[in-house]
């Protein structure tokens, strides 16, 4: 059963509640078309705690389709991050990092260990610093993504022409490590969370 942000009536109208899983405003909802993987591979998003109040964060949806996730967040000096319980022999952890000079993730370099997912959540700048400043992360393997389309996302301004949504990205990094049909799957949620934010905006899409 769906958990709705209520508030105090008096103040607020049923268009500016939100949900509290995909963060849309109640009446464009997408909860019922969220897909369920059930994954080798595990996602941890990095979040800034300025990043994690934001509906327009995409990395959160993500979470929501994949089980095998959790989100860890950066920036409470009273509360600082460490990523060494990730250092398993079992598992090989990957560092999704948005810059030039690192290894393009390709079926070519994965072996025969389950993935964990490092994905900073921010736009370009942030989680290139992000990536580089995560403490417990010295055994992961920085690895960026090929090139591809542009970013379907609209709704927040991207100043690097490589730039996407964290959900695209995590979206076509397990394309890469999982299989084509998990990403079509989550692009397809995807463009209805574009689609859904744009017309609670009044675009008429």
């Amino acid at each position: 059963m769906e958990q709705w942000a209520t508030g105090n009536m008096g103040t607020r109208t049923k268009r500016s509640e939100r949900c509290l899983r995909c963060r849309m405003h109640v009446t464009l909802c997408i909860c019922p078309s969220i897909p369920r993987y059930l994954l080798a591979t595990r996602l941890v998003l990095v979040m800034h705690h300025r990043e994690a109040v934001k509906t327009t964060a995409t990395g959160p949806l993500a979470l929501e389709a994949l089980p095998n996730s959790e989100v860890r967040i950066h920036g409470h000096r009273d509360r600082p991050l460490d990523f060494s319980d990730l250092d398993v022999p079992e598992r090989r952890t990957l560092l999704l990092y948005p810059g030039d000079g690192v290894p393009v993730l390709s079926r070519d370099i994965l072996d025969l260990r389950p993935i964990t997912l490092v994905v900073p959540d921010g736009n370009w700048r942030q989680a290139s610093r992000m990536g580089r400043r995560l403490p417990g992360l010295r055994h992961a393997e920085m690895v960026r993504l090929p090139e591809g389309p542009g970013t379907e996302w609209g709704i927040r301004r991207e100043y690097h022409p490589n730039g996407l949504a964290t959900f695209e990205a995590i979206a076509r990094a397990l394309g890469i490590i999982e299989s084509p049909a998990v990403q079509a799957g989550m692009e397809d949620l995807f463009r209805l969370m574009v689609q859904r934010t744009l017309q609670s905006r009044g675009c008429g899409c």
